[in-house]
């Protein structure tokens, strides 16, 4: 049986490429016949609709599953363009957000409803608002690890320090066991000399926690979020559907080690 790991994609910083990132990753996770869940937890509900799915049609959000606390198997979308489930979102998820400064242990409800179906996901990807607020909160609870997608530019190394420092900060209070999945460089050009030098800057100070895969600025991948498809889908030639495979590649076989690793430990010690 599966035992589903949790990844948050996070970025406080908004438009570099956190939607695409979850809904691509998902989908080619899933092209590779694992069980995949991607929670929309963006009240925008980008990642909803780049799925194949209309968020003002469907009949149940995060919104049920964190406030009237609905099953997973009650609100989950199983017939998405990408092959893999989804939990949608919509503007009720901002209701939702609003709620949860109200309820008891509140940042544990997204833990709680994933705990009985963790083990039936290979991974559960989570699309975090870019912002810190209670719903980012409850997905850096529930998660395993963090995936941060960013742009090479100066700004975003500002934006990557702040996020360090608050994973860091919810690491010490709410799960200790979270942890830096890896760092994503998205819309890369590598004509574009800046580009090139914080991509250096990143490799210098994070090793091997920034992928060897890199997101291009891609036109087909832009385009695929409005014919409500993942890019492997709308034109899997492009070299953004590409990117994201590898990417998904990268992401098993660092899972896959990090297994064998923890079974060599579990039989030393027995």
């Amino acid at each position: 049986m599966p035992v589903g790991k949790i990844i948050a994609v996070a970025n406080q910083k908004g438009g570099v490429g956190k939607t695409t990132t979850a809904v691509n990753l998902a989908a080619s996770l899933a092209a590779t016949k694992r069980k995949v869940l991607l929670i929309d937890l963006d009240p925008q509900g980008n990642a909803t609709m780049a799925s194949g799915v209309d968020k003002y049609k469907v009949h149940a959000t995060c919104y049920e599953l964190l406030i009237e606390e609905q099953s997973v198997e009650d609100v989950v979308i199983k017939e998405t363009s990408g092959l893999y489930h989804l939990i949608s979102a919509n503007a009720d998820v901002t209701a939702a957000e609003i709620k949860l400064m109200e309820v008891y242990a509140r940042e544990q409800r997204l833990k709680k409803a994933l705990e009985p179906v963790k083990d039936f996901y290979d991974f559960i990807i989570i699309d975090c608002p870019p912002s810190l607020n209670m719903l980012t909160v409850n997905a850096m609870t529930a998660a395993d690890s963090v995936l941060v997608p960013m742009q090479c530019e100066y700004y975003a190394l500002e934006g990557l320090t702040a996020l360090m420092d608050t994973i860091t900060k919810l690491t010490s209070v709410v799960n200790d066991k979270l942890h830096i999945e890896g760092i994503l460089r998205t819309m890369y050009d590598p004509r574009n000399r800046l580009a090139n030098d914080v991509s250096e800057q990143l490799k210098r100070h994070f090793g091997d926690k920034v992928y060897r895969s890199v997101i291009p600025r891609n036109v087909r991948l832009a385009e695929a979020p409005s014919f409500g498809s993942p890019a492997m889908y709308y034109d899997k030639s492009s070299t953004g559907a590409k990117a994201y495979l590898a990417l998904a590649g990268e992401v098993l076989r660092k899972n896959d080690s990090t297994k064998k690793a923890q079974q060599v430990t579990a039989n030393a010690v027995d």
